[in-house]
């Protein structure tokens, strides 16, 4: 049997044993989509509505730790363009498609399933994903898949487009943090187009088990309902709406704003009745960055919540908490015992 589940997943009708998830954390009953979670709107750039916007996005990113953006600047066009030759990857031939799945390293492209962590986990996670970096575009496009035959001639001019919107997302937040303007121009983007194939029994499966990013923020392109936020204690539906991005407020921006932003903890369940294609876009910092609450955000009303720390050593504990983003979490925050 090949490896990725898009190649077979057609032709069983039940559950393999090893995509079984645990018991507790298993979707359960259904959950109706939440109306709760803000859409902001970032057409209107004129001063008033520059500072509506701003209040919009903070309470969201307090209140929820994720929202949905329309008017953002990537045109339905381009949007359409990037979730079909998306799709159409995972549709190529085998033998195409698992030239990718060999580890490439850290600056190549490349395909699994499950999650990055899949040799170490007890069960696996029903979806494929294609992994590559994106910017500076001139440097990575060469690593870019060539089939299909419109992949980089559609995903290139997508990237940059995408990265700009985060770039304008970021300065939007350090604005309504009252953090001076921040130089995002070595701001990486890496692009992960997960496929979560029809699957046989949704109750016994999951596409991606709760969690929060680690990056920044991270911005979502999704075609049919799947993902689920975790608020108060329940899990909520994010509706996909037409042509909207969903934005994640991911951990480093939550340590940079010292807790005033809630990371998003989010998980996608699958489905039995067709596949579903997601387009996420991680704006990340350099490896060798450090990150830490900012200083103007530190009083002593408002001690450090977390510690300084570089993100290549977030990714090393993440790895070793074989990507458990909640022990992750906690081990950076000061005073917490896994920090110790």
């Amino acid at each position: 049997m090949a490896s990725l589940v898009s190649t077979w997943s057609s032709n069983v009708r039940s559950l393999p044993k090893n995509f079984v998830v645990p018991l507790e954390k298993r979707p359960g009953k259904p959950i109706p989509i939440c109306k709760d979670i803000p859409v902001i709107d970032l057409g209107d750039s004129t001063k008033h509505r520059r500072a509506d916007i701003v209040q919009q996005i903070i309470k969201a990113s307090q209140d929820f730790g994720l929202f949905q953006v329309i008017n953002h600047g990537v045109s339905e066009k381009m949007m359409i363009d990037a979730i079909t030759v998306g799709k159409e990857f995972f549709q190529i031939p085998v033998e195409e498609k698992e030239k990718f799945c060999a580890e490439s390293g850290e600056n190549g492209c490349r395909v699994y399933t499950s999650s990055a962590r899949h040799m170490t986990q007890d069960f696996k996670y029903w979806k494929d994903s294609l992994v590559h970096r994106c910017h500076p575009l001139e440097e990575y496009i060469k690593i870019f898949p060539d089939k299909p035959a419109q992949y980089r001639e559609i995903m290139g001019p997508y990237s940059v487009k995408v990265r700009k919107l985060g770039i304008k997302i970021l300065d939007l937040i350090y604005e309504g943090l009252g953090l001076t303007e921040e130089n995002f121009d070595n701001y990486d983007l890496l692009l992960m187009i997960h496929n979560y194939p029809a699957c046989p029994d949704p109750s016994l499966a999951l596409g991606i088990d709760g969690h929060r990013d680690g990056n920044l923020v991270t911005i979502l392109q999704q075609d049919v309902y799947g993902l689920q936020l975790f608020k108060d204690g329940q899990w909520l539906g994010v509706e996909p709406l037409p042509y909207a991005f969903v934005i994640n407020i991911a951990f480093a921006l939550e340590v940079i704003s010292n807790g005033k932003l809630k990371s998003a903890v989010h998980r996608v369940i699958t489905n039995s009745d067709c596949s579903r294609t997601s387009l996420a876009n991680f704006v990340n910092i350099a490896s060798d960055e450090m990150i830490e609450p900012a200083k103007s955000l530190i009083s002593p009303s408002s001690p450090p919540v977390f510690r300084s720390f570089q993100f290549k050593e977030y990714l090393q504990v993440l790895s070793r908490n074989n990507s458990d983003s909640e022990a992750t979490f906690q081990y950076f925050k000061i005073g917490s015992q896994d920090s110790k």
